[in-house]
């Protein structure tokens, strides 16, 4: 892949912090919707996202960032006439972590309130799984802000491994049409780009690879040794292992290979935490290097392996960094007065629900009605559709950049940003290294 720098298109989006303040929307950031207001017609903004457990520092950064749109939207009376109200939904299960059985059940909440004309989400991809073919069938809109598992939208060519039992096109879209959409690049290009700096830029030329067992992990774990080995890398082992607390056993096996770079396909909570934490104990690990991709770019990741111990972390993220965007300046102001620190999707988050905003308003004014009640299932099917069709023809500047999708409802910014864990202004964080966007 020939790489280039990214030439960044973006208008601001932000508003005021008191403005924001202002806005009548609340909630509880977890499940439920927020009280509805008075004297206007509601229209609902879904989200479905892991925001609490162990991927609490992955999904509530989301969140946060499609709530301020809303909130935003809502203050500057984007929509006149109508009034938005968040609606969010939490998919971690019982065991702490985001759960496909919740996820689909959350979908099924959502498409049977009349008044949700689109959810943001999820954030997981064996999570988008468990609800494309209900999302599809009903029909609903779904934005992802970040997963990027490819073989959740396309198939072809043969070389991105879609092919086979991982040809998942015709259960994910059984209506054969388009409905979910995402704004993060797919894993083919992460892990190929995750690849190529740890061979060419850090000149690591042994990796061992350990995945989670979960659509993504696997993903993107055979994507990068497809990229390493045709780098010119040596790939000296590739597990696959299911979450638990205790990878002494494994990491034991994997220092005996003497890997110039673990690299881990999977999010920190399904074990890139456990095992970055258990290597600095590992004889012969304790400075070998990791990488992963964005499973791991998370400020819990950060804050419990530290920045005194072990080798160096490495990570990717497949979208823009919004502190490296200029008109994403207010949009930072805004949300780190409002939540604190930025995380790796809090801007993807963003400009998904904004998308759908837009999106809503265009089916509007093209004409289309939405449902007068949350029992009006057939306005709902006729108005959900129109926003669809709205989504697929998106031409929008963001806080992460341009924004289109292809025919299969993937971003065309194929951006992917590079990481490493570092302290950040006093504490562990993650340093912005690079940004690759491909052809």
């Amino acid at each position: 892949m020939k790489k280039r720098w990214s030439r960044i298109f973006a208008l601001p989006m932000g508003i005021s912090v008191l403005m924001l303040l202002l806005a009548a929307c609340g909630g509880t950031g977890t499940t439920g919707s927020t009280p509805t207001a008075t004297g206007n017609v509601v229209i609902k903004i879904g989200t479905e996202l892991p925001v609490s457990g162990g991927d609490a520092s992955s999904g509530k950064p989301a969140e946060n960032g499609a709530r301020m749109a809303v909130d935003e939207a809502n203050a500057a009376n984007f929509i006149p006439g109508y009034k938005l109200v968040f609606d969010p939904k939490d998919d971690v299960g019982a065991g702490g972590v985001h759960d496909p059985t919740v996820g689909a059940t959350n979908v099924t909440s959502l498409i049977s309130d009349a008044q949700v004309a689109g959810i943001v989400g999820p954030f997981n991809s064996n999570v988008a799984k468990a609800e494309m073919p209900i999302s599809n069938q009903a029909p609903i809109v779904q934005i992802s802000p970040s997963n990027t598992n490819q073989c959740l939208t396309k198939n072809s060519p043969p070389e991105i491994g879609c092919t086979g039992s991982n040809n998942l096109i015709a259960t994910l879209r059984p209506s054969g049409k388009v409905t979910y959409f995402r704004i993060a690049t797919t894993d083919d290009l992460q892990g190929s780009v995750a690849a190529d700096f740890l061979y060419k830029t850090q000149n690591y030329r042994t990796a061992y690879v350990i995945d989670d067992t979960e659509t993504y992990g696997v993903g993107i774990a055979i994507q990068f040794i497809k990229r390493f080995t045709a780098d010119g890398g040596k790939i000296l082992g590739h597990d696959s292992i299911k979450s638990t607390t205790d990878y002494s056993g494994e990491l034991t096996k994997v220092a005996a290979t003497k890997p110039a770079v673990l690299f881990y396909g999977g999010v920190d909570s399904t074990g890139g935490t456990q095992i970055r934490k258990q290597m600095v104990s590992t004889p012969g690990l304790q400075q070998t290097p990791m990488g992963g991709g964005d499973g791991i770019q998370t400020g819990a990741f950060a804050t419990a392996v530290g920045t005194t111990s072990g080798g160096p972390v490495f990570s990717t993220v497949a979208a823009i960094d919004a502190t490296k965007v200029p008109s994403a300046a207010t949009f930072i102001q805004n949300y780190t007065a409002k939540y604190g620190a930025l995380g790796a999707y809090s801007a993807g988050g963003y400009d998904s629900a904004k998308i759908l905003i837009n999106a809503i308003k265009a089916a509007i004014a093209a004409g289309a009605k939405p449902p007068t009640s949350s029992s009006d299932s057939a306005g709902a099917q006729t108005f959900r559709q129109a926003v669809i069709d709205q989504v697929a023809k998106t031409n929008y500047n963001g806080v992460t950049g341009h924004q289109s999708f292809d025919a299969n409802g993937d971003t065309t910014n194929k951006t992917i940003s590079v990481y490493q864990l570092a302290a950040v202004s006093g504490a562990p964080g993650w340093k912005w290294a690079s940004a690759i966007t491909l052809p």
